[in-house]
C-alpha cells in the first residue's frame, strides 16, 4: 500500500479496506451494493441516451456491429459518468494501492448485446498492457514484497452478470507473474497460474468488479440464455500514467509543425502519437 507524501509516494501505514488488501493479494476483488437502485437506474438512463445519442466513435477496425457495442470517454458524455467514477467507497479501495493523487485514464460504456460475444479482443486471456514489472520464466515475485499495482480496471455493473452471459473470468494471483498469459493457451478455459483456475465475476447490477491491470483475464464464454453485459468500464492510473481518455490523434501536446516533421512511425510515436491500443481502443 502506498500514499502521496510531500512530494513523494511513501509507504502507507493507515490501514485499508479488505476489498484493497484482496485487490493487492489476489489481484481481483468485488464491492458488493456499491451503487442504489435509484443511482443505477440514472446512470443506466444517462449512459443508454448516449448509445442513442452518439455513433459509434471509430477507434479501431472492428466489425460496425462490435464497435456498436463501446462509447469511450464517458465522463466527458455524462455527469452521471463522472460522479461514479468519483464514489467514495470506490476511491477508498483504489487510492491505498495507487496513491490519492490517481486518475481515471479510460472510461468506456459496454454494451454486449445477448447472444453476440463480438470479436473484441477482450474473449482471449490478456492482460491491460505492462506486465509492469516484467520478469523471466522461472522467476517468482518475493511472497514478502507486495507487488506494486500501476492501473486499475473496474466495471461498474448496470445490470446482472451471471455465468451465462460471459462474465469476466480472472485468474487469482496471476499478476504476479510478472508476465503476459501463454499465447498458445488464449482461449484456454482450464488456463491456471501456480494451480489456481479461473475466478468468474459474477455480479449483480449496483455491483463493482476490480482488477489490477496486469492480472489474467478475459470474457467468459457466453451460454445459451445469455441476457448480453452492460456495464461502465473505468481504468484508473497512477499519477504519472497518461490518460486514454481520447487518442493521442485527438489529444497531444504537439504543434502542427513538429507532427509534419515526423516522417516515420517511430518518430510519430517518439514524439507521442500511438495508434489506438490498449485501454483507447
Amino acid at each position: 500500500m502506498i500514499r502521496r507524501g510531500r512530494p513523494y509516494l511513501e509507504v502507507r501505514t493507515e490501514p485499508a479496506d479488505a476489498e484493497a488488501l484482496q485487490l493487492e493479494r489476489e489481484g481481483y476483488t468485488l464491492i458488493r451494493g456499491l451503487f442504489t437502485p435509484a443511482e443505477v437506474d440514472e446512470l443506466k438512463a444517462d449512459i443508454c441516451a448516449v448509445f442513442d445519442a452518439d455513433p459509434p466513435d471509430g477507434r479501431n477496425a472492428l466489425p460496425v456491429e462490435d464497435q456498436e457495442m463501446f462509447r469511450y470517454a464517458m465522463l466527458n458524455r455524462s455527469a452521471a459518468a463522472q460522479r461514479a467514477v468519483g464514489h467514495p467507497r470506490l476511491l477508498a479501495v483504489i487510492e491505498p494501492l495507487l496513491g490519492e493523487d490517481c486518475h481515471v485514464i479510460a472510461n468506456t460504456a459496454w454494451r454486449n448485446p445477448a447472444g453476440q460475444p463480438g470479436s473484441h479482443g477482450g474473449q482471449n486471456w490478456h492482460i491491460d498492457a505492462g506486465p509492469h514489472v516484467p520478469l523471466p520464466a522461472g522467476v517468482r515475485w518475493p511472497a514478502d514484497i507486495p507487488h506494486p499495482v500501476f492501473a486499475i480496471g473496474v466495471h461498474l455493473y448496470l445490470q446482472d452478470c451471471a455465468m451465462a452471459d460471459g462474465p469476466t473470468g480472472v485468474i487469482p494471483g496471476s499478476h504476479l507473474s510478472g508476465r503476459p498469459p501463454p499465447f498458445d493457451r488464449l482461449l484456454d478455459e482450464d488456463l491456471d497460474y501456480e494451480g489456481r483456475r479461473v475466478e468468474p465475476l459474477i455480479a449483480q447490477a449496483g455491483d463493482a468488479g476490480l482488477f489490477v491491470s496486469d492480472i489474467w483475464h478475459r470474457r467468459m464464454p457466453t451460454q445459451a440464455d445469455d441476457q448480453g453485459r452492460f456495464f461502465l468500464q473505468v481504468h484508473y492510473g497512477r499519477r504519472d500514467i497518461a490518460q486514454r481518455l481520447l487518442t493521442t490523434a485527438q489529444s497531444n501536446q504537439l504543434t502542427p509543425a513538429a507532427i509534419a516533421r515526423a516522417a516515420t512511425e517511430r518518430e510519430r510515436r517518439l514524439i507521442g502519437l500511438h495508434p489506438p491500443f490498449f485501454y483507447d481502443g
